[in-house]
């Protein structure tokens, strides 16, 4: 395989050693140096490369946590300000460190294990975006929950065993586990994805009467969409329950009119949030 290949297979950084056990001889890398940056000595960075990528290669590092949420498909709204790299020394500076590696890494790219990504993320983000990235890890990759757990055992780490106790499978999107989030620091109770009768799954369910739904952004992107859901809503009508829903910028920019609205709902019927 040519070498510029190679390098890309590597998601387009390497180092001399990776070349040189691949088969690659001294002078086919002394050709390389010759064609691609070298921002360090022995580390080659093809043109378009993750720069977390090249971060992790300058401090012989892997990528993690969040920055790593990308690479593996995980739900993230916004990407990190700094790199998350996972190394067992103390040198480099410039990124959030995450000293404990306990899987292997990705066989190809210069990425942490998929469970080592929850397991910093549950120790480092905020509880709403540990528990999307370790609900999609979950859901996407079958990264068992008793596996997360056996790792969590230390009692320094209660705070990290509390995030992973946030997650709900049960959530199918980022929106959804955010909007998890927001009624369990609000005290409202949920039950989420029921099927109801003659009115199919519905996202959420607050105090047996009030559906919540979260529409995603292809919500009634045509008009058979649209016909089904004018059904189900005046099935829910018909049946006796109040419908409320949301789209994802409701969640994430207006969460006190949520709240607010919710709870005028169940105060309407006479219900109370204890």
């Amino acid at each position: 395989m040519e070498h510029l290949e190679y390098l890309a297979r590597l998601g387009g950084v390497a180092r001399t050693g990776q070349l040189l056990a691949a088969g690659y001889s001294r002078t086919d890398v002394a050709r390389l140096a010759a064609t691609v940056r070298q921002p360090k000595r022995g580390v080659f960075v093809l043109p378009g490369c993750p720069p977390e990528f090249e971060a992790a290669l300058r401090n012989n590092a892997r990528v993690s946590c969040a920055s790593a949420a990308g690479h593996y498909g995980l739900w993230l709204r916004e990407p990190p300000a700094q790199h998350h790299l996972a190394c067992n020394h103390g040198h480099g500076r410039g990124f959030i460190r995450h000293r404990t590696v306990r899987f292997d890494a990705h066989p190809a790219l210069p990425v942490a294990a998929v469970e080592d990504v929850v397991l910093h993320a549950l120790g480092c983000l905020a509880p709403p975006a540990a528990a999307a990235i370790t609900t999609s890890a979950m859901r996407l990759h079958s990264v068992p929950m008793e596996l997360l757990t056996a790792q969590l055992t230390a009692d320094r780490l209660g705070r990290v065993r509390k995030s992973l106790h946030l997650v709900d499978l049960r959530a199918e999107s980022i929106v959804e586990v955010d909007a998890q989030y927001l009624f369990r620091s609000n005290g409202i109770g949920y039950d989420a994805q029921v099927y109801l009768p003659g009115i199919g799954r519905v996202d959420f369910l607050i105090a047996g009467f009030l559906i919540v739904e979260v529409d995603g952004f292809a919500f009634h992107s045509s008009r058979e969409s649209l016909r089904r859901d004018l059904g189900r809503n005046n099935a829910s009508t018909v049946g006796g329950f109040a419908v409320l829903r949301y789209m994802p910028e409701h969640i994430w920019f207006e969460p006190e009119r949520v709240v607010a609205e919710i709870r005028a709902v169940l105060a309407w019927r006479g219900r109370s949030i204890r």
